[in-house]
Order: structure tokens, then C-alpha cells, then sequence
């Protein structure tokens, strides 16, 4: 089994207060992770994270310019890399809010700096090991069970027979697809869709998905690729193979 080289691995820090970047940047160093980037605002974060790509994003959610929720919502305009967001508040709101964003992991304000390190290198193994879209996309094709998605001539095939999508719904398909195993919010899916002006197309996404089901699933009323995880969205599970 392949072992990660933590000494190449480019880690984000965005939080407005650096004393916790400096502390961070310390604990990460000393455990072998050297390459450090640091941002304390939202605005510069996004700008670093779209030129310096880096694998993991440690990320406050009270920034003095936009919230890390906005900063998470424009990163994954761009990026899959994981995202573990830093907060004071310890409600559940707040943590459905930044899983449904986009966000991996929720850490809460006081923390232990050594327990950033081990989610962190948590994640990375998990991205390594799950290859996440590299070890899903073939050729040009992803194929999840009994589905494939030939991306090049945008086509899906259930067991080797062309099945005919509408635009949308192979929209919704291909994204979830690519995000295997992850879950992904309406709110998101209506912005892949129609963009900034989503609002009021949460009810066409779930109508959307049902066809989706009746056509790739067995069983629509029993879904097993395409599953509903309640209160954030919608994840297409792929299983080992």
C-alpha cells in the first residue's frame, strides 16, 4: 500500500486571527506537513486557493470580509479538495450548514491543535484511498455499478442500453457522479443548473431526481444510487467494485 508524503502536501490556512494561522502553521510543520499557506481574509483565500491548488483547507467561518460560508460556496466552484471548517458556534445548524456547502469536516473553537493535524491527515488518506474522481473516471467514462456515463458524447448507459436523459438531468447526474459518495445540497445542484438565479428551483431538483430514479433505478422507491440524505441534499453511492 502506497504511503502519502505529508512534506508535499499544500495546506490553506484562512483565518482572520493569526496567532491560531502561526499556532496551526507550527503543529503542522513539526508533523511533517512544510507546505504552509496562509490567508486572513475570505476574499484572499479564495484568490490563493484558486492559484496555488492545494490539497486541503483549513477554513474559519468568521471572516471580516465574506462568512467561510461563501468562501466554501466559491471554492467549490473550482476545487473538490477537502475543506474543514474552524468555528466558535457549536450548533447543528451551523454544521448542516457547512457540510451542505460543501464542507468535509467541522471543527469547534477551542481546539486542540494536534486534532487539526490527525482530521487532516484523516482526509488526505481518505482522498488517496477513495481516489475520489481519479480512480472513477476511465477513458473518459465513469461507471458506477451498472451505470456508465460517457462523457465525451454525453450519453448514460444502465447495462450496456443507452438511456435517454433530458439536459438537466444529466446535469445533476454527471455531478453527482463525479462526487461519488459525497453528499451534495439542492442548493448547489440548482446553481450547476441555472446559476445565481436558483432561487425558487429546490421543489424542480427533487422532481428532477425522481425521474432520475425511475430511470436508473431497480427500484425507484427504494433508490440505492441515488439516495436522499435528509436535511442536505442528495449523494450517488459507489460502492467497492
Amino acid at each position: 500500500m502506497n504511503c502519502i508524503n505529508f512534506s508535499n502536501v499544500k495546506v490553506l490556512l484562512i483565518d482572520d486571527e493569526k496567532d491560531i494561522t502561526d499556532l496551526i502553521e507550527d503543529v503542522l510543520i513539526k508533523d511533517g506537513l512544510k507546505n504552509i499557506l496562509k490567508a486572513h481574509c475570505g476574499l484572499d483565500g479564495i484568490k490563493i486557493c484558486r492559484e496555488e491548488k492545494p490539497n486541503i483547507v483549513i477554513l474559519d467561518i468568521m471572516l471580516p470580509d465574506i462568512d467561510g460560508i461563501e468562501v466554501c460556496k466559491k471554492i467549490r466552484e473550482f476545487s473538490y479538495c477537502p475543506i474543514l471548517f474552524l468555528s466558535s458556534k457549536n450548533d447543528d445548524i451551523d454544521k448542516i450548514l457547512g457540510f451542505s456547502t460543501g464542507g468535509d469536516d467541522y471543527i469547534t473553537k477551542p481546539f486542540s491543535p494536534r486534532e487539526i493535524v490527525f482530521r487532516i491527515k484523516a482526509q488526505l488518506r481518505r482522498q488517496m484511498y477513495d481516489g475520489i474522481k481519479e480512480e472513477t473516471v476511465q477513458n473518459n467514462n465513469i461507471n458506477i455499478g451498472n451505470i456508465s456515463i460517457d462523457i465525451e458524447h454525453s450519453q448514460v448507459y444502465k447495462q450496456g442500453a443507452e438511456v435517454n436523459l433530458t439536459a438537466k438531468e444529466y446535469k445533476i447526474l454527471l455531478y453527482l457522479a463525479e462526487n461519488p459518495n459525497n453528499i451534495v445540497s439542492k442548493e448547489r445542484l440548482c446553481d450547476i443548473i441555472w446559476g445565481e438565479e436558483y432561487i425558487g428551483y429546490d421543489n424542480t431538483i427533487t422532481v428532477h431526481v425522481r425521474h432520475l430514479r425511475e430511470k436508473l433505478e431497480e427500484d425507484p422507491s427504494k433508490p440505492k444510487l441515488i439516495v436522499t440524505v435528509i436535511g442536505l441534499g442528495y449523494k450517488i453511492v459507489k460502492r467497492d467494485e
